[in-house]
């Protein structure tokens, strides 16, 4: 069975930084598609970044040259290092993990989710 479970979240100043990881079980497919999505309340879930078992990356308009998708794969853990956070960036984090091709940020067709880690960036 798999299981996602993301960590990291918390509160942060405006300009501040964050690192979640989504620590991975029970995935045995070696071609893969991991993503970070972000909900904020009152609207709708969107996309954040994605990258593939080959390490290519994505990323969102909104976070490109912000944020950083990264894995370690002999920890089997997914990260998003978020830097030069903005208020708009509060959310609830989730990772994301299937077969995708392509594998890219704009894709929600995604089969396994975590449960989330709340992202507060105060001004």
């Amino acid at each position: 069975q798999v299981q996602l479970v993301e960590s990291g979240g918390g509160s942060v100043q405006a300009g501040g930084s964050l690192r979640l990881s989504c620590a991975a079980s029970g995935y045995t497919y070696s071609s893969y598609c991991m993503g970070w999505f972000r909900q904020a309340p009152g609207k709708e879930r969107e996309g954040v970044a994605a990258i593939d078992s080959d390490g290519s990356t994505s990323y969102a308009d909104s976070v490109k040259g912000r944020f950083t998708i990264s894995q370690d794969n002999a920890k089997n853990t997914l990260y998003l290092q978020m830097n030069s956070l903005k208020p708009e960036d509060t959310a609830m984090y989730y990772c994301a993990a299937d077969t995708l091709l392509p594998c890219s940020w704009y894709r929600e067709d995604f089969g396994y989710w975590g449960q989330g880690t709340q992202v507060t960036v105060s001004s």
